[in-house]
């Protein structure tokens, strides 16, 4: 890391100070398990916001299955900074789960190193809905704690000044 990189605090766990300014993000919103994934995507838009993002779109797409390809789209169209993935995996009582969730990370990393654009994976993979739920906000859907939609975006704002 260079002098002027973030650092991670050493007796904490928050994120760095990031600025987004001058900086476009794309977010890749699963509509499959929208009650988690909507929340994930609150998280997302607040941490950009807070950090100052010039410009943020959002697009949909059925599942988690089907981020990869818009993902690489979307990086391969050019415009973006970073591309922030969203989804809900959770597991089933069929091997449904291992497929999706597998395929979804092969092919976001893929997407990523393909085209040389950040594509961060914000793919919850829970056993349990109440997992899920849990890592989208908590009970109470917060935006900033226990969001990872909020973290994914500032690892994506980190890696966009990578």
């Amino acid at each position: 890391m260079s002098a002027d990189s973030p650092t991670w605090p050493k007796d904490s766990l928050t994120w760095p100070k990031l600025d987004a300014k001058g900086l476009s993000f794309a977010i890749v919103v699963a509509r499959f398990n929208s009650g988690i994934t909507e929340k994930l995507l609150a998280g997302a838009r607040e941490a950009l916001s807070q950090a100052g993002a010039a410009n943020t779109q959002v697009f949909s797409v059925p599942g988690a299955f089907e981020l990869p390809f818009a993902a690489k789209k979307l990086a391969t169209r050019g415009g973006f900074d970073a591309i922030i993935a969203l989804g809900a995996v959770i597991r089933g009582e069929t091997p449904h789960f291992d497929y999706v969730a597998g395929e979804a990370a092969r092919g976001l990393q893929q997407a990523g190193l393909d085209t040389g654009v950040p594509v961060i994976f914000g793919v919850l993979t829970t056993d349990t809905r109440e997992q899920a739920e849990a890592r989208a906000g908590g009970p109470s859907g917060s935006a900033t704690d226990n969001n990872k939609g909020y973290d994914a975006a500032m690892t994506a704002i980190e890696m966009a000044r990578f």
